[in-house]
């Protein structure tokens, strides 16, 4: 007897075909630039006079029933939307990943390079190195590529595991009730006008595992995710700065073929100060503790980590508009006298939040009041890992309620992924006002915006996996 077409649709999909085994490969690529090239991270220009220790693009590629995904991890202090694009579109060329399936985070070092985007403030830090600035952010794409292709190549059947660690001495917020009322950013050590944090932190610590499927499966790669701001080691060398440590010291656990990836958790105003010791906190000495002690935590979490279920991979994302805040024609007037001042090297120099300040009212007027158009992606595996892109220095509040609202056993998020449009404060930090919201590009409620994609995205991923 001949079925109808219809009947044989629903066959199809009763009896699905049986689930491929997943498979993972890994790989690291050195992006150190060249000696001199103008370093990020401050309001300054300074030219690198060396290397402590290379900065890499490490990459991450799962595969699962011809769904392949790839998670890349940048020793830098931000990705850039061109950036991104020109790299998913090598990528998807060399390696057949969609370029739509490509989450691409940086670690946030604030010794790395200048990301050249034209900017102002791009401008002022590079000084006389803007060839050098461009040329590296033109050859950058080629090498994040590159990383992608040899994970790619890599690829053999795996299995992963998940646990979540947790470390509370690590991170504080950097944000303070004050005696006089007002909120405090980074007010100093042993500060006797701090009354409390004004927020929370985010202490937990997941952590990912990819071995190689065999009897004696051989570690590949360790995704490890934490809330905590770079700031660690300043100066004048290029340095990963803590994920260094981390790197190193898992290498010398796990074997020095295994890839560590570093995702900068929710930590728009969390950062590694301890304002109750006057211990200092600066250097590769600091940058060691740190790593060293998140390496411990993610050993112990390595102990009672549990597999993954078999499951489908899953991609989603959404493009969500970010309103501008109030920048008026007086504010673009001044701040243009303030990039004279700067670009002259005037002294003494404006005052640090009035430069601040400048650089935002510049970037925003540039704009004529088009709103910013941001990414949110979702990645999930089965139905208990899942990876969340968020596009900026976000508040640790929002990456709280992104993983209290996630349905997915652990849920890491990346900021600085996928492009960046600088700080992200939470609602209620606006009428606080200090430098992540005098900074912030975006007006209140962005951070919500963005909340609120990114669980709608877990929950329709999680129930698409039932």
């Amino acid at each position: 007897m001949r079925l109808p077409l219809a009947a044989l649709v629903t066959l199809a999909l009763a009896f699905p075909a049986a689930a491929g085994p997943l498979t993972a490969g890994a790989a690291a690529i050195d992006v150190t630039p060249p000696k001199g090239c103008p370093m990020a991270g401050y309001y300054s220009a300074r030219g690198a006079e060396g290397t402590h220790d290379p900065l890499f693009a490490k990459a991450l590629v799962l595969e699962k029933d011809g769904v392949k995904v790839a998670l890349v991890a940048l020793d830098l202090i931000t990705t850039t939307r061109p950036l991104v694009d020109e790299s998913r579109r090598l990528i998807e060329k060399l390696t057949g990943v969609p370029a739509k399936n490509v989450m691409i985070s940086a670690t946030h070092s604030h010794t790395g390079p200048v990301l050249w985007d034209n900017s102002p403030r791009a401008g002022v830090l590079a000084g006389d190195g803007v060839k050098i600035a461009k040329d590296y952010i033109a050859e950058l794409p080629g090498k994040i590529a590159e990383a992608v292709k040899k994970a790619d190549q890599a690829r053999k059947p795996a299995r992963v595991s998940f646990g979540t660690g947790k470390e509370d001495g690590l991170a504080f917020n950097r944000r303070f009730h004050m005696t006089d009322g007002t909120v405090g950013w980074n007010p100093g050590k042993k500060n006797p006008k701090i009354v409390r944090p004004a927020g929370p932190t985010d202490p937990s610590v997941p952590v990912v595992l990819v071995e190689t499927d065999e009897p004696k499966p051989k570690p590949l790669a360790v995704y490890v995710n934490f809330a905590m701001h770079l700031d660690t080691v300043g100066g004048l060398h290029y340095s990963a700065d803590y994920p260094h440590a981390l790197s190193k010291a898992l290498a010398a656990a796990k074997g020095e073929d295994v890839v560590t990836l570093f995702a900068t958790g929710c930590c728009g105003d969390i950062n590694h100060i301890n304002v109750a010791s006057d211990a200092p906190q600066k250097g590769h000495g600091e940058a060691a503790r740190i790593g060293t002690r998140l390496a411990a935590e993610v050993l112990r979490t390595f102990e009672v980590a549990k597999p993954a279920s078999d499951g489908p991979l899953r991609v989603s994302s959404e493009t969500v508009e970010f309103a501008l805040p109030l920048v008026t024609a007086d504010d673009a007037v001044a701040a243009k006298q303030v990039l004279a001042d700067l670009e002259g090297k005037a002294k003494p120099a404006p005052p640090f939040l009035t430069q601040v300040q400048a650089f935002k009212a510049l970037d925003v007027s540039e704009r004529l009041g088009k709103p910013y158009q941001v990414e949110v992606q979702v990645i999930s595996l089965g139905d208990e890992l899942a990876w969340v892109s968020l596009p900026g220095e976000v508040f640790v509040e929002l990456g709280l309620q992104i993983k209290f609202g996630s349905p997915f056993k652990q849920t890491m998020i990346a900021e600085l992924a996928n492009g960046s449009v600088g700080y992200i404060p939470n609602r209620v930090a606006y009428a606080q006002g200090n430098y992540e919201v005098v900074s912030a590009r975006c007006a209140a409620g962005s951070g919500e915006k963005l909340v609120d994609s990114a669980t709608r995205q877990l929950r329709e991923q999680f129930k698409s996996g039932k």
